[in-house]
């Protein structure tokens, strides 16, 4: 389901409520919460800033509907300490958690264990697709890939050398690489892979990772990093070898967007973060109140929940230079609650 089709049915839905409770409506939503009724955010590295703007979404479309939140996780990238606090987040019995799992398959027995105890679970940017998770809010990482193909092949030509850094494990940022290295071998045979490098997240890493292929590749093209964090690194080993190599990377943090003013990076591909956060909220909502419709299907005799959204696309923005100062955290955050 689209976004703007899970706003028409939200829209209906508010209309019809407002029909059926004329003068009243936003005293009869059904779109509300009940005193205490608490919804939370579990994900892994949790000081990270791509978190930030996805919390404010989801707190914003909390607030509307007078639900109360709470944001978890674990400051590692380690999936055990984050399956433990999905676990501890369980005890506390809130009506939903939207969930960013750092890996598919670990999660598939937590999520459907909390499903069964009766805690919603819609996950976010990255899926357990196997797992009985309700919904999945994502930006499109096939389109993300195929954005950054073209404009590779754009800047430096079609018949260049270029690479990739890469983390293993994560569903989205797998597919951000699989899926341009495909595209580029289908409409760009050639394109030139030269590199592909697992840094994991790790600047430090992607920083060793980037300056080994610069020294055995002097003609490096472009280097696309499915995140920011090793982008970060990427980028110091560039500029430190002097080279002219065309730097883009899905997801921003602080240290990329100065990057970016600079010119050291030529984009990046961020996912429409606050919508992914506020989409997450709606979604879980749902899932946790799919008593408040009566869909036509056999939910009632096959004994699922009716709210099954198998993809909502976020949608990505595109941060060049000249647009990068919307894209401050700080300016964004001042005056708002972090918590």
């Amino acid at each position: 389901m689209k976004i703007d089709q899970l706003a028409t049915a939200l829209s209906a839905a508010a209309m019809a409520v407002a029909f059926a409770f004329p003068g009243a409506a936003s005293a009869q939503s059904k779109f509300q919460c009940e005193p205490g009724e608490t919804y939370v955010m579990n994900v892994m590295v949790s000081a990270h800033p791509y978190w930030v703007p996805v919390y404010q979404g989801f707190k914003q479309a909390a607030a509307a509907m007078g639900c109360e939140t709470a944001f978890s996780g674990t400051p590692d990238y380690d999936i055990t300490k984050q399956i433990a606090s999905f676990e501890q987040d369980l005890v506390k019995q809130p009506a939903g958690i939207l969930l960013h799992p750092m890996q598919s398959d670990p999660f598939i027995e937590p999520i459907n264990r909390a499903i069964e105890g009766g805690v919603e679970v819609v996950t976010f940017a990255a899926d357990s697709p196997k797992s009985k998770r309700t919904a999945y809010i994502t930006s499109d990482n096939l389109a993300e890939a195929k954005f950054a193909a073209e404009e590779i092949v754009k800047q430096i030509g079609d018949s260049a050398e270029y690479a990739v850094l890469e983390n293993p494990g994560q569903s989205n940022h797998d597919l951000r690489v699989t899926a341009l290295l495909a595209y580029m071998e289908e409409h760009f045979p050639n394109m030139k892979l030269v590199g592909r490098q697992a840094t994991n997240q790790d600047s430090n890493a992607a920083y060793r990772a980037t300056a080994s292929i610069l020294q055995a590749n002097p003609n490096l093209g472009a280097l696309w990093i499915p995140e920011a964090g090793s982008a970060e690194g990427a980028v110091a080993a560039v500029l430190e070898a002097k080279a002219d190599v065309l730097i883009m990377h899905a997801d921003v943090t602080p240290t990329t967007l100065e990057h970016i003013k600079a010119g050291n990076i030529h984009m990046a591909l961020n996912p429409n973060q606050g919508m992914q956060g506020f989409m997450g909220f709606v979604s879980l909502f749902m899932a946790a109140h799919s008593d408040m419709f009566d869909p036509f299907n056999d939910y009632k005799v096959s004994g699922y929940n009716p709210v099954q959204i198998p993809y909502v696309d976020n949608g990505f923005s595109v941060i060049t230079k000249d647009n990068a100062d919307s894209f401050d955290l700080n300016a964004y955050m001042e005056g708002r609650d972090p918590n």
